[in-house]
């Protein structure tokens, strides 16, 4: 039994290749809409956040002997608890890891390290500044960017009620959300741009998979400055990023 953290396309895309591959898993899933297109699949899921305690609880009831972490390239905290639960109940850890977005040296596009660092530089720029990156990180960039005059701040993210709630709270009006899910094509990031005067996107680098590369091409193309946030460093150990490399490491290894 593999014990799946899961939550992206690309990872629901693998938990149905393993399933399909015969090789047990239990998924464990942040949202109710990540686990529906699991349970469709008939894979047993897991819905809520996790502390490395508590997986490795679930680890031990379940009697998994594999973890595989295949959750989105910023969920840090939820690698790090799969990590850590691994070597508590002392079995393998096994990272996919969805290929980077290669976005060369193109002066458009600012790159930084942290949400900090993106609020920071964004407040230096002003104008309309677009933040795609998730109501998880927002308070970082309300609390930098409101109450400046000379900012106007469009949030776009899932169209989830705590969402919409957590605008609310931290004060970004209703005609200032963008609340859709994504993919997105070129076409409609650049005419959500030119609909809010956009001067700054702001980003995370989750790769082509996460649809990066259309929300940054549309931008430059639009002439709009682009913060990039770069992937946190983890020393993930075993790590691949394929679902067939994953699949024969799995099936080599037994159930």
């Amino acid at each position: 039994m593999v014990l799946f953290l899961a939550g992206t396309s690309d990872a629901r895309d693998l938990a149905v290749r393993l399933n399909r591959a015969r090789i047990s898993l239990l998924a464990t899933v942040v949202t109710e809409s990540a686990a529906k297109s699991l349970r469709e699949e008939g894979i047993p899921v897991r819905v809520g956040r996790l502390t490395a305690e508590e997986m490795a609880g679930l680890i031990r009831v379940q009697g998994c002997n594999r973890v595989v972490d295949a959750s989105h390239p910023f969920a840090e905290e939820a690698s790090k608890n799969a990590m850590e639960a691994a070597r508590i109940c002392g079995i393998p850890y096994i990272r996919f890891e969805r290929p980077a977005w290669i976005y060369g040296n193109h002066p458009g596009i600012c790159i930084v390290s942290s949400y900090e660092e993106a609020a920071e530089e964004a407040a230096r720029r002003k104008g309309v500044i677009m933040l795609t990156t998730g109501s998880k990180t927002l308070a970082t960039f309300t609390k930098r960017l409101l109450p400046d005059p000379e900012i106007l701040l469009v949030a776009r993210m899932l169209p989830r009620k705590d969402n919409m709630e957590k605008c609310a709270e931290l004060g970004i009006e209703q005609k200032n959300i963008i609340a859709m899910q994504g993919p997105f094509g070129k076409e409609l990031n650049i005419a959500l741009y030119r609909h809010y005067g956009v001067t700054t996107v702001i980003t995370k680098e989750s790769g082509k998979a996460g649809s990066v590369d259309e929300k940054v091409e549309a931008a430059l193309d639009e002439g709009i400055g682009v913060i990039l946030i770069a992937r946190p460093q983890l020393d993930y150990g075993t790590s691949f990023s394929s679902a067939e490399e994953v699949v024969a490491a799995l099936s080599k290894g037994g159930e």
